[in-house]
């Protein structure tokens, strides 16, 4: 049996010495696409700062991506971090530098040196969003919907083994909210584990896998009703 991609046991979650989320104990295995729900300061983001290790970890076992997030040491961020692609609400692209540059930013600040190399995977990860005739063009001169299949992009430069998608509709209309949703499906189904954050039950509904809530100070799975 194949090891899980995240592993937690009686894990509990703190900011700034207050628990937010405790005796979390999950299982996901390679491949899955689970969404985490709750309501706004449920510990949806803190959950997700730690598996990025935003925030420390200092109860409970983990394994992420073969990384102990319990004995994780600073020098070792960056690595794990090559091993997850990160997907945010509010896209995070570098304003003054082109698509292609901003691409080339990640590339560079992760330890690739060919300038072949990296163009090829550049072109590869934005023609998987559908995004490769806007390479040129500057963040500003796209929609939010445009900005967020870049950042998707971006998220899979570095064959990441797992997407962690922190309310990546958030900021964009329903329609658009499907079409982000269709190229993280269509990620998935490549066999990328995602684990996405959301507010948004109606892609829930439209779209139904796995679910796991964030309530009072817990986190657990909840079976969507199928109408």
């Amino acid at each position: 049996m194949s090891q899980p991609i995240l592993f937690l046991r009686n894990v509990s979650i703190y900011q700034e010495q207050k628990v937010i989320l405790s005796n979390v104990n999950l299982e996901v295995n390679q491949g899955e696409f689970i969404y985490l729900i709750g309501k706004t300061g449920s510990g949806k983001s803190s959950f997700m700062k730690t598996l990025y290790a935003d925030l420390p970890l200092t109860e409970g076992q983990s394994n992420i991506v073969d990384f102990d997030l319990a004995t994780l040491k600073e020098d070792d961020i960056p690595f794990l971090r090559r091993k997850l692609g990160i997907v945010f609400q509010d896209f995070k692209l570098l304003p003054d530098r082109s698509i292609n540059e901003n691409m080339i930013f990640v590339l560079k600040a992760t330890g690739w040196v060919d300038q072949n190399d990296m163009q090829n995977k550049i072109d590869e990860v934005l023609d998987k969003v559908d995004m490769k005739s806007f390479a040129a063009k500057m963040p500003h001169q796209l929609s939010g919907g445009e900005q967020q299949r870049v950042a998707i992009a971006r998220a899979l430069l570095n064959d990441p083994e797992l997407i962690l998608a922190d309310e990546p509709t958030g900021n964009l209309d329903p329609q658009t909210s499907i079409e982000v949703m269709e190229v993280l499906r269509k990620i998935n189904a490549s066999g990328k584990t995602v684990i996405m954050a959301t507010h948004d039950y109606a892609l829930l509904m439209k779209y139904p896998s796995k679910t796991l809530k964030c309530e009072d100070s817990n986190i657990f799975e909840v079976v969507q009703k199928i109408a």
